[in-house]
């Protein structure tokens, strides 16, 4: 696989490798002493500590921040905020999953603020609430292969007051510089290479089926799916297979590219449920999947049929959820909610919190309480 320099939807320095152009990344953003922040899990691996090390290796003041949940909240937020003024430290290296990426993303945009940071949230134009002069610059390095968080201008956060997953938006939240190097995430356990894969799948399966006029975000979304479907096998079944991993990345980047289109019903579920339950976002998505696709068929039964036919497979929507299934089924995904480590003790909360999530909106057919239910009773159940 070649390596491949990118201005879409930043700039983006693709290829195996490419990490250790790290330090000229963050000069052309502009950051002199970076604070690396990343997940607790993430921290103390190889793969983080020789970044820091060839980083002061070139004499390079860096600090990591690591107190980051896999579901994010808002205390690791301030957390980080803190060790960043106190520090010093002029930009924020985001390295990791979705999680270090949101979180580092949104420590970057918040160092300067003074407002409290859900004033914030992604409602009508309150990103303009925002001193633009107080966010810091912003370097994003994944290990993963599914958020897509290094493209996009948002970050999702846990209120745990609430027990609800906000989004954090603002237009500069963007990196000014991606450096996506598919070796870095080889070491990745196998879960979290099929969650996450599964989570770029989600991004761009509901970006396509998300209503309204956009056939950019459409045709990047077609095109990272089927990334998804011939790569993540491959991957399963061979860590070390570096092209795979590549268009992993590549998929991962579609899809939050696409999504400004919309998501819906499998991210709507998936937030509360994960929020609540501490779940990974991208294996919650691929339980909830077959199950949104079959209540949303009546609206997207033909887009998903030309989407069938685009993946070689027969030009209907049975065809492709038949694929869907499969592909759980093939990177032992679980089937059902329960085989999850879900149970219905919150049924009613999961469907009160759905119909408010942000993602809900951009749902094919309308997400009533009723329709929320229905499709985690099913999910819950396994009756596609």
């Amino acid at each position: 696989m070649t390596n491949a320099n990118w201005n879409y939807p930043t700039a983006v320095r693709f290829g195996a490798g490419r990490i250790a152009e790290l330090p000229d990344a963050l000069k052309v953003a502009g950051i002199s002493k970076p604070l690396l922040v990343t997940d607790a899990g993430l921290a103390a691996l190889p793969v983080t500590q020789k970044v820091l090390a060839d980083l002061k290796a070139q004499n390079i003041e860096v600090g990591l921040f690591s107190d980051v949940k896999p579901n994010p909240i808002a205390a690791n937020v301030e957390a980080g905020i803190k060790v960043l003024r106190e520090g010093g430290y002029d930009g924020v290296i985001a390295f990791g999953g979705g999680s270090g990426l949101d979180t580092a993303k949104v420590i970057a945009f918040m160092a300067g603020q003074t407002r409290p940071m859900w004033d914030f949230e992604d409602i009508g134009d309150w990103w303009t609430r925002a001193d633009p002069k107080g966010i810091f610059p912003i370097v994003a390095v994944p290990t993963t292969a599914g958020t897509g968080s290094e493209v996009g201008r948002a970050g999702v956060i846990t209120d745990e007051t609430t027990h609800t997953k906000k989004v954090i938006f603002h237009p500069l939240m963007m990196p000014r510089v991606v450096i996506a190097d598919p070796e870095l995430t080889v070491g990745m356990p196998k879960f979290i290479t099929v969650g996450t894969g599964m989570d770029a799948l989600a991004h761009c399966l509901e970006a396509y089926c998300a209503p309204g006029y956009h056939p950019l975000a459409d045709g990047i979304a077609i095109e990272g799916i089927r990334l998804v479907f011939e790569n993540l096998p491959k991957v399963v079944l061979d860590a070390n297979d570096i092209e795979a991993r590549g268009h992993l990345m590549s998929a991962a980047a579609m899809g939050a590219t696409a999504f400004q289109k919309g998501l819906g019903a499998i991210h709507a579920l998936s937030h509360p449920v994960g929020a609540l339950y501490d779940t990974h976002h991208g294996m919650t998505n691929a339980v909830f999947m077959p199950y949104v696709l079959m209540a949303n068929k009546q609206a997207i039964e033909a887009k998903i049929a030309r989407l069938a036919a685009y993946l070689g497979l027969a030009p209907s929507f049975d065809a492709f959820l038949h694929a869907v299934i499969g592909l759980r089924l093939r990177l032992e995904v679980p089937h059902t909610l329960k085989d999850f480590g879900v149970d219905s003790a919150q049924r009613e909360k999961i469907g009160d919190m759905a119909i408010l999530d942000p993602t809900a909106g951009g749902n094919p057919i309308e997400l009533t309480k009723e329709r929320a239910l229905d499709i985690f009773d099913r999910a819950m159940a396994g009756r596609v």
